[in-house]
């Protein structure tokens, strides 16, 4: 039987008809609400994540089966631990710490398996988020400077955003003239009366001067 499969990115138990999801399902034929069900329900456990989904749709019947794939890894992390961001000075910074018994339910979430290899891949991803190992919760202290140095990254990505979008210091806006004083940029035009000449007076109105008599 002819298949075709739609593979999206939904945040779990939020999933709707709007893109990509809905333009997607909608030239197949596939009851989409239905579809939407069934990926909300399936994803439930999951929500405040992105997760991908593949849609696997039967062009004939119409009939469809839904395959949801396991989040990041450290979306997993940050689910766990109840945080929004990992550090974002790594080294200097904690930004969470992870029991063993954590880090092998995360290693279940993501690969289904509590084998050495994939134990240690969530611990790499965990320690790159600055996120310790069984050290321990962190301090009041360390809280609050996690919290100082997210917002300080907050911040100065803003500020850098907005410098990005502001014009040149200088620079007359779009559509606006050169101030006074100002010369014309190379390849602009010169206002007309700018460009001529100064021509003896009888001249401008092409008149010839007056001969003098002798």
């Amino acid at each position: 039987m002819p298949k075709e499969k739609v593979e999206v990115m939904v945040e779990a138990g939020k999933a709707s008809a709007a893109p990509p999801l809905g333009p997607a399902l909608g030239p197949l034929g596939v009851p989409i609400q239905n579809v939407i069900d069934e990926i909300n329900r399936k994803t439930k456990d999951l929500e405040g994540m992105k997760v991908p989904v593949t849609v696997i749709v039967d062009t004939v019947t119409k009939g469809f089966e839904i395959k949801v794939g396991s989040p990041p890894a450290a979306a997993l992390i940050r689910k766990e631990l109840g945080i929004e961001k990992g550090s974002s000075e790594t080294g200097k910074i904690r930004a969470g710490d992870l029991s063993e018994e954590q880090v092998k339910k995360v290693a279940s979430a993501k690969f289904g398996s509590t084998e050495d290899r994939y134990v240690n891949q969530i611990k790499g991803t965990a320690r790159s988020m600055g996120i310790t190992i069984g050290e321990g919760k962190l301090s009041e202290e360390e809280m609050k400077a996690a919290e100082e140095a997210h917002k300080k990254a907050a911040e100065e990505a803003a500020a850098a955003e907005a410098a990005a979008a502001a014009p040149a210091e200088g620079a007359p806006a779009e559509g606006e003239a050169p101030k006074e004083g100002e010369e014309a940029k190379e390849g602009e035009e010169k206002p007309e009366e700018a460009k001529e000449e100064e021509k003896p007076e009888g001249e401008k109105e092409g008149k010839k001067p007056k001969e003098k008599k002798e």
